[in-house]
């Protein structure tokens, strides 16, 4: 048997404006039961702690969803049990998560008190020299983003014409009324999730969730990041329609939809550029880019082709910047971990299980 695919999303971008945080979307608030905020500096075992619960809860047959670091995608910043109404999150810097209903939704756990506090003052100036230029990575990741996001933004703004809107919203309107049916009810909802991001490991899109949550897969063929207009009549459409969409916007335009799933429905579409291409097989695939003016192409190759030279090398710099700054964590976290005591880490993760499964 094959193993069913992760449902893994970012709720964290490294953007061109710094941390773009959606923790505000981790699970609907109107529903939710229980909500644990861990808190605790590095290597302390936040990500162990949620990995293990996740994995207890697939064991009893239940859906989760893992919420990915954006620093590094290796480890988990959240999951979500949507049966279950419940989700634990990491609510440290930056994507700090403070409770709505304290105490009746939103608890802490504190997995700062598994520190040995002795051994590690006795770390202080390690400590201190791996934090000192752990932010200053960052900051130029963020400018180089910034940097590429502008000359991206001119390469839409000159090929996103009148005529190319009104052929996409022609062609949205084909697609919607084969494949979107109303259901007579409310308007659906829609929820934000980043389907990607940009790491320290490269410029990276979970295409396995979506194969996870949806079997018609339209690809978008979209050399110039243009596909939000038509992405944008679709999901208004859908939810008009009455079905719960999750809209997924760019990391490099968090204001720009990327992707959008209907999971009710099993239909998504997923951009595909041809530095992250869609690699499974498509129900569809749709090339935008046929759609743009061929003349209005021809006379900007050059410009086009130097645009997108510098916007990929800007973008590498940032990822290196992510490199550096994943290096010093790692050192950072070295640091710490032989003085964590992680069986307590370990009896919090199996008694916050215990807790949720005596709700089923």
């Amino acid at each position: 048997m094959h193993a069913v695919p992760q449902v893994c999303f970012f709720l964290g971008a490294n953007s061109p404006t710094g941390f773009y945080s959606l923790y505000d979307q981790l699970i609907d608030p109107a529903r939710a039961e229980d909500i644990f905020i861990l808190k605790g500096g590095p290597g302390c075992g936040k990500s162990s702690l949620m990995r293990q619960v996740g994995a207890a809860m697939e064991e009893r047959g239940l859906a989760v969803e893992y919420i990915l670091c954006s620093g590094d995608p290796d480890s988990l910043d959240g999951v979500v049990i949507p049966q279950l109404n419940a989700a634990l999150v990491d609510g440290t810097a930056p994507h700090v998560v403070e409770p709505q209903l304290p105490g009746a939704v939103e608890r802490y756990v504190n997995l700062g008190a598994c520190y040995h506090k002795a051994e590690l003052l006795a770390q202080r100036d390690a400590l201190t020299h791996c934090m000192r230029d752990y932010k200053g990575c960052y900051s130029r990741a963020y400018r180089c983003l910034a940097a590429a996001a502008q000359i991206e933004e001119d390469m839409r703004a000159l090929l996103d014409t009148p005529v190319l809107e009104a052929k996409m919203a022609k062609r949205a309107k084909g697609i919607l009324s084969r494949e979107v049916k109303k259901t007579g009810g409310d308007p659906g909802r829609s929820v934000q999730r980043f389907l990607g991001g940009i790491t320290w490991k490269g410029t990276l899109c979970n295409f396995s969730t979506v194969d996870a949550l949806c079997k018609r897969v339209y690809e978008l063929a979209d050399t110039y990041g243009l596909a939000h207009g038509m992405l944008t009549h679709l999901a208004c459409a859908a939810m008009g329609a009455g079905h719960d969409v999750i809209t997924c916007p760019s990391p490099m335009a968090p204001d720009r939809m990327e992707h959008l799933l209907i999971p009710g429905l099993s239909l998504a579409f997923v951009t595909s550029t041809p530095a992250l291409a869609y690699g499974g097989r498509p129900y569809r695939r749709i090339r935008l880019d046929a759609m743009i003016d061929p003349e209005l192409l021809r006379r900007s190759k050059a410009r086009l082709r130097f645009s997108r030279k510098v916007s990929a090398a800007l973008v590498e710099e940032a990822i290196d910047s992510l490199a550096q700054a994943k290096s010093m964590h790692d050192d950072l976290e070295a640091l710490y971990n032989p003085h964590v005591d992680f069986p307590q880490v370990y009896q919090t993760a199996r008694d916050i299980t215990q807790e949720l499964l005596a709700r089923i």
